[in-house]
């Protein structure tokens, strides 16, 4: 039974697992780096221990010092949240050896979907539709497998995400240097040059299912659109995706389970499609095997608390959530407000948020590590919290959500909430359903 909770991660999903585990009765115990020792999620914790340095390669990427730190803490279990380690198949495993439980699914389900290539023949065997394209092992095959899937086409990391590694290509004139930049940005960022080639769907929307499952029957949460993206990083999410046919999201829903049931996969995890917005065909991207930064928009119109439902899988229940009793009700939207500066090219803006004052309200939910303000190191992810809007439909959410934009005041560093002003009133963004596309025509107010 878990009773010690070892939180492998920082920032507001720190803040996140921290809540839940001690509505389960769970002690929270936060590996903090040396930067983070005294943030707002180390202050809330039942304890708190460091786990290194403060750059991240020394502390929140180190499979020692997180593994070393949660055994001298005598924790049960450790909550890896996103990014950093919580896809890492190696550090599920240390955990295991270790006699810990990782809060996650089985390292099989890490390995299939952590190898983009891999994910791709796992989703073919669930029977799940893939976009034309394949592996491109080294320069020479990239640029047979570029022209035989005929332009434009996306070059893709193997062992990928954020955008790193990724490069769309128009024209055959640009392809040899997109190459050699993408290898060259995958293996500086993954130590894995590997790519693969897509065609790119130019009007395509990201569209993503929420999927819970406890190695032997798996359900469905609904779906989230993220389509508005810069660099392929995600700006806004909302749930459930807007404007999709019935028969379509019955059929992207349906595909996720699938993939859930042929992995046997225990935990959360979101199964990732492009949707063509002119025809609605479909074609999984990726399974993202842990807990999602934009959970919560799933969260407030299902009622579901999803970290609750990683812990209580994790500790060895089976589900008690059936897919009847998964009822989706309104409409969420999520913004996330970055240390960023839209104006100097999201140039990243650390340094101290001398007072910060998020709205509050029917309807409006925050996830933060800076309620009040406080420090932005410039080591790590700059996201300073999310904004979140619930509203009876989609109209009321976005007029909620420009409410709280209205209001929401963060001082002494520069902030992404201008972006989101803009977006918010932006025509095609209210009518709903755009495509990856949006922000290239967005402009400053």
């Amino acid at each position: 039974m878990i009773r010690r909770l070892f939180i492998a991660n920082r920032g507001e999903i720190a803040f996140r697992v921290i809540r839940t585990a001690r509505r389960l009765g769970m002690t929270s115990i936060l590996g903090a780096s040396e930067a983070d020792f005294s943030s707002w999620p180390a202050r809330d914790a039942d304890e708190v221990v460091c786990v290194g340095p403060s750059p991240s390669p020394q502390s929140y990427l180190s499979v020692d010092a997180v593994i070393a730190a949660a055994k001298a803490a005598r924790a049960d279990a450790i909550h890896p949240g996103y990014g950093f380690l919580s896809e890492n198949a190696a550090f599920a495993r240390a955990a295991a050896a270790a006699g810990i439980i990782f809060v996650g699914p089985e390292v099989s389900s890490l390995e299939a979907m952590g190898d983009k290539l891999m994910a791709r023949k796992v989703g073919i065997e669930a029977g799940l539709p893939v976009v034309p394209g394949g592996e491109a092992a080294d320069k020479a095959q990239a640029l047979e497998r570029a022209n035989a899937t005929g332009f434009p086409v996306l070059l893709k990391a193997v062992s990928g995400g954020g955008g790193k590694g990724m490069k769309r290509v128009d024209r055959v004139e640009d392809l040899e240097a997109s190459i050699d930049m993408a290898m060259a940005e995958a293996q500086a960022s993954f130590g894995d040059p590997r790519i693969y080639v897509e065609r790119f769907i130019a009007s395509g929307r990201h569209v993503e299912v929420q999927v819970l499952g406890d190695g032997e029957t798996a359900i469905h949460l609904g779906t989230r659109d993220c389509s508005i993206q810069r660099r392929f990083q995600k700006l806004v999410e909302e749930a459930p995706a807007p404007m999709i046919p019935d028969d379509k999201r019955t059929a992207i829903e349906t595909a996720a389970v699938n993939l859930a049931r042929h992995l046997n996969y225990r935990g959360a995890g979101t199964v990732e499609f492009l949707v063509d917005a002119e025809t609605f065909d479909f074609f999984f991207l990726e399974m993202n095997a842990r807990i999602q930064v934009e959970h919560p928009v799933t969260e407030e119109i299902t009622g579901v608390d999803l970290v609750e439902q990683q812990l209580l899988i994790a500790d060895g229940n089976r589900l008690t959530l059936t897919q009847d009793m998964v009822q989706a009700d309104g409409h969420a939207i999520e913004v996330r407000i970055n240390a960023e500066s839209w104006a100097n090219d999201f140039r990243p803006s650390p340094g101290t948020a001398t007072h910060a004052a998020w709205p509050t309200g029917a309807g409006v939910r925050v996830d933060t590590h800076m309620p009040r303000g406080g420090v932005v190191p410039p080591f790590y992810d700059s996201l300073l919290g999310k904004l979140i809007v619930r509203g009876a439909t989609r109209e009321e959410a976005v007029a909620r959500l420009t409410a709280a934009l209205d209001v929401l005041s963060i001082d002494g560093i520069s902030t992404t909430a201008d972006l989101h002003r803009a977006i918010v009133r932006d025509p095609r963004f209210q009518a709903g359903g755009v495509d990856t596309r949006f922000f290239e025509g967005l402009t400053h107010g």
